[in-house]
This record gives C-alpha cells, structure tokens and sequence, in this order.
C-alpha cells in the first residue's frame, strides 16, 4: 500500500541527524517594494505584480551573494511558496529552452523535482532543495547569455489575445502545423481565458508527441503542471508560453510536412490506440503479462512494442501491468549502463505515468503508455550508440542481505555505492526482500537516497532522478517495486563523497 502523506513528511532516523535547520516560517509577506523596484520594461514579459519584485532580487543579486539574501528575505518573513514561485518564472522569464529543452533549460526543469523533494522532507531539510536550485538557476543564466545573448521572453501584445473557443482552435492549429507566432498568441489567451485541466489536457498530448529532447518536453509539461498547482494560476500565462515554446523546438525544416523517426511512433500510436478494447482501464493484474512485456522492450523494435500493448490489454491485461514493465525496464537501462540517457529513460516515465494519471481524456491516456512503449526503445538505441551496455537485469538480480540493524544496512548500502554499485544493487534488494517491517525499511532507505542528495548532489539530474524513483517506488506494483528501486540505485549519491560545498552555506545563510 502507498504510505500516506503523513509517513512520507516524518523524518527517519539516519535522516533527522543530518543538517538540521530549525523551523523557518513559510506563510509570511514579502516586505513593501519600492516605487523604483516595480518600475517595468514594456518590451518584456509582464509577471503578477505579487512576485515580479522577488524575482527581480534574483536577477539583479549576483550568484555569490544570492542565497544569503534570500535566506535574510525568509528569516523576515517571505514564505517558502513565493520563493518557489519567483524561482519557477525567473526560469521561465530569461532562460530559452533552445537549442534543445535540456541543458541550461534544467534550471526550469528542475524546479518540480527540488519541490517535490522538499515536500517530502521534514521541516529542517525543506530549503535545501530550494536554495540549491537558486544557485544553479545563476550558473544557467550565465550559460543563456554566453550562448543565446541574453534571451528574455517578450511582452504579449494585448490586442493579439483570442476568445476563449478562438484560442483554443488557434491553439490546436498552430500545434499540429508547428507555427510559433500563432501558438504563443493562443497559448496567453488560453491562460487568460481557459483553465488549467482543460489547456493541459491538450499539453500533456503535445508533450509526448516526438521523442525530440529525449523526455524533456514531456518532463517540462508534467513539472510544470504540478508547480502551477502549488504557486497558483495567476502564474501560469509566462509558464504556457515558455512550454508552448519548448514543444515546438525542432530540428530542420517543419515536421508536419516530412516523415521524421522522432515524430513516427505518435503517428502510428494514434492510429493503433482506437484498436483498444473499449474498457481498457479495466482488467487482470497479471505478472506474466508484465514479464511478457519486459522481454519485448529489452529487444524488440518501437512498432513492436506498441503492438504488445495493445494485444496484451486486449487479452484482459490491467494497464498497471504494462505501467510495471515500463517501470522495471526504465530502471534496469540504468543498470546496464549509469549515464545520461538511460536516466532520462526513467524520468521520462516518470513524466508520461504522471501525466496518464492526471489527464482526463482517454485517448490521450492510451496514447501516454503506448508513447513511453515507444520511447523506451528509442532509449535503447541511444545507450547502444554511447557502447558499454552491460548484460544485467533487474529482474534477476541477485539478493545479498547486508549485515547489521536497519540504520546499519543502510548505512553499508550507500558506502559500497561509492566503490561497487552492482554489490549495492544486490544488498539493496536483499534489504528490502525482508517482508518484516517492509514499508517502515523501504522508507528508511529513501529517506536517506534523499538527503545524501541534498548533501551531496551537484547537478540538476541527481534531483531529477532521485525524486523520479522515490516517487514511482510506490506506483510500481509490489512484485517489481524492490527490484526497481535496487536497479536505479546506480545513479543516487554514494555516502563516501564528499559533501557539495553549498550546504554548509545555506546551513549558514538560514542558522
């Protein structure tokens, strides 16, 4: 059974030792803003007035004194949600998710995944995650000057914005033909006069459309549909307009008009997602349907996999089943060879699964799990081209219980990561095969994956990836979920690395 959120906010044991900050106040105001501070560019992107001055702090504060700024801001009173907010549209606002939605983008992208770790950390831990994305958001906007000249998102031009029924068909239009003008104008109208379950309905489809980016279109829609959810719509129009943007980012000439592999599986998928039977969100649990599809994604083409969704669901399969095989290959691509692409193999999952559980149209649900079938062996591909793939598996891995009490099998756990993370893997698995006290365990062992982030992550893929598998840990099915967990271990933090050297700061900055 999922733990409840009570249990996820309670701190372990070999967590609640480390870096302890007191409590700081989230729910206060932001200080009065000056008549020169709230003076505006016209020719730039207009923010809610609530938190263009914060945001404007962290644009104007160089990078080696902003976080000892913000840290003076929140002892006076700024709340945790503005922080996030600010953090989210300075992304937004002045990085450009070209040439490609990743790279210096991650200071957009990561937002979520620091959010969704601190929501899941107890109080002494929360601002870590954050306070660690303002640093990295100032390393990226030096990257955008140095190599996009400085991008700042534009004004909308007021007299442009559609009605309601206008936008939203400009909006689909201008999707499907990949025009930018049009979709910007309809993506700000669509924020002004839509909501957010009905614009991101048509989101998450555009999001999974083409495997350009390698996941990160998908991420960006899922992430920042989940931080809207906690700042506030009045936020959401520079938001849309950045997604609406990054979705379009192509290569060549416009891909409506020519038959591109990375555009090739949406086609066909919608064509394939009308053969499912009409109750297809019902069925059997079934292990051997789940291990059926394993096999398939370990060797076989896109085209093939998508079809072995779609026979398997026909034959009574539940879609959790098919979910637990998405999962479990995601997580042992990691195995196979602990780098980039198979990373993005799992938070892409991540993303689509979210993205599935949270959209209401059903033929945008089919067409999320029969893209990620696709997309897994496209990942695939890419891990061959790099070379070193080696011959594992998650599923059959072998379970190795490591020696002491609970706190000491953790603690074995993440010291041999850092010198044999097979042999963790299989300790991994074997502490968790222990059916006594096994979700009590379970979350001992994440709760400490979490704060060897904090201590010791220095990119924005260890947040990506740790809140990625902490998070689908429990929306694996328990057959396959200790196994996935031990096959993603390769990428956490090691215990024996040094300590990043923004800890201590922001330690210091909030003490």
């Amino acid at each position: 059974m999922p733990l409840s959120r009570r249990q996820i906010l309670q701190s372990s044991a070999l967590a609640g030792g480390l870096l302890s900050m007191g409590d700081l106040g989230l729910l206060s105001q932001l200080r009065p803003v000056s008549a020169a501070e709230a003076k505006l560019d016209p020719d730039v992107v207009r923010l809610d007035p609530s938190i263009e001055p914060l945001v404007r702090f962290i644009e104007e504060t160089p990078r080696e004194t902003l976080l000892e700024e913000i840290a003076a801001k929140v002892k006076k009173g700024t709340s945790y949600r503005e922080v996030l907010a600010a953090l989210l549209l300075v992304g937004v606002k002045n990085v450009e998710p070209r040439p490609s939605v990743g790279h210096k983008f991650h200071a957009v992208l990561v937002v979520n995944s620091a959010h969704l770790a601190s929501l899941s950390s107890p109080d002494e831990h929360r601002w870590l995650p954050i306070f660690w994305a303002l640093d990295h958001y100032k390393s990226a906007e030096k990257r955008d000057v140095q190599e996009r000249g400085d991008w700042t998102m534009s004004a909308m031009d007021d007299s442009k914005i559609l009605s309601h029924s206008k936008a939203r068909a400009q909006f689909i239009d201008a999707m499907d033909n990949w025009d930018e003008e049009k979709a910007d104008v309809a993506a700000a109208s669509l924020a002004r006069t839509g909501g957010a379950n009905e614009i991101y309905r048509l989101l998450f489809r555009y999001g999974s459309r083409d495997y350009r980016s390698i996941g990160h279109k998908a991420i960006y829609v899922a992430n920042s549909y989940r931080t809207l959810g906690c700042i506030g719509w009045q936020h959401a129009e520079p938001v849309l307009r950045s997604l609406t943007y990054a979705l379009l980012m192509h290569e060549g000439s416009n891909p409506a008009k020519r038959d591109d592999e990375a555009d090739r599986p949406f086609r066909r998928n919608e064509e394939i997602a009308a053969k499912m039977r009409d109750d297809w969100t019902t069925g059997k649990l079934d292990p051997d349907a789940t291990q059926t599809m394993i096999e398939t994604l370990r060797s076989s083409s896109n085209d093939d996999a998508c079809d072995q969704v779609v026979q398997l669901i026909n034959a009574g399969t539940h879609p959790q089943s098919i979910w637990d095989a998405l999962h479990v290959v995601a997580g042992e691509m990691v195995m196979q060879q602990p780098a980039i692409v198979p990373l993005h193999s799992v938070t892409t999952t991540n993303a689509l699964r979210y993205a599935y559980e949270t959209c209401g149209d059903d033929q945008t649900r089919r067409l999320l799990m029969l893209q990620n079938a696709a997309f897994l062996p496209m990942f695939r591909s890419g891990m061959r081209g790099r070379g070193g793939v080696k011959d594992v598996t998650a599923t059959t891995l072998d379970p190795q219980k490591p020696e002491g009490n609970t706190a000491e099998a953790v603690e074995s756990i993440f010291s041999e990561l850092g010198s044999d993370p097979l042999n963790a893997a299989k300790m991994t698995l074997g502490y968790l095969q222990e059916k006594e006290n096994h979700e009590a365990k379970a979350k001992q062992l994440i709760d400490a994956a979490r704060v060897l982030v904090f201590r010791k992550g220095s990119n924005a893929h260890d947040y990506k990836f740790s809140s990625a598998i902490l998070e689908d840990y429990y929306q694996v099915s328990p057959q396959w979920r200790d196994a996935y967990l031990a096959s993603n271990i390769f990428l956490l933090r090691d215990s024996q690395r040094a300590d990043n050297q923004l800890v201590q700061r922001i330690q210091a900055a909030l003490t």
